[in-house]
């Protein structure tokens, strides 16, 4: 029950900051920017979950024990058959195809490849040199395959450009 109150929290804070920060420039741009912008929020919502929750409840004990560095050799749990390490790495794919597909979303036509990968390579980043201070193992390999799902993610969102922007420009008209 007590972890349920903090990630409670965490949603409840992000709930907030998207009804009175977000929603409200969000839609001025019209419902399809709307969609796209809500459905991102949503996803990046579901990562700082799966990735760091709870957040606010452990900022005041973030320092209290010792940082632990990244593991800086790339698939040594694969290479030594620790854990679950086939599982962690599709997981580690499956969590960025969203970000490589609805990312070139926000940005209409614009959205260039290089652009989508250096952005979805720094949330990872982001995530890998935040997680030790939660208590969270931090890996290069995760990094790696992140960048691996972006890039996937950004080949379904070119595959299926033509549906979703049709389906974005009927969400426009109406």
């Amino acid at each position: 029950m007590k972890y349920l109150i903090k990630y409670c929290i965490d949603f409840t804070v992000l709930v907030f900051l998207y009804a009175f920060v977000f929603f409200k420039k969000w839609r001025t741009r019209g419902k399809d920017s709307l969609v796209v912008n809500t459905l991102l929020y949503a996803y990046l919502s579901f990562v700082l979950y799966f990735t760091m929750m709870p957040v606010i409840t452990s900022i005041p004990f973030m320092l209290n024990h010792p940082y632990q560095p990244m593991n800086l050799v790339p698939f040594i749990d694969v290479s030594l058959g620790r854990g679950d390490f086939f599982r962690q790495v599709v997981l580690n794919v499956i969590m960025t195809l969203p970000f490589g597909f609805l990312f070139p979303l926000t940005w209409d036509r614009r959205a260039k490849f290089g652009m989508t990968v250096f952005f979805c390579f720094l949330m990872s980043l982001g995530i890998e040199l935040l997680q030790p201070f939660f208590e969270r193992s931090s890996d290069i390999t995760d990094l790696i395959t992140n960048m691996i799902g972006g890039v996937l993610g950004y080949g379904l969102y070119v595959v299926f450009k033509p549906v979703t922007f049709w389906v974005l420009e009927r969400l426009k008209t109406r």
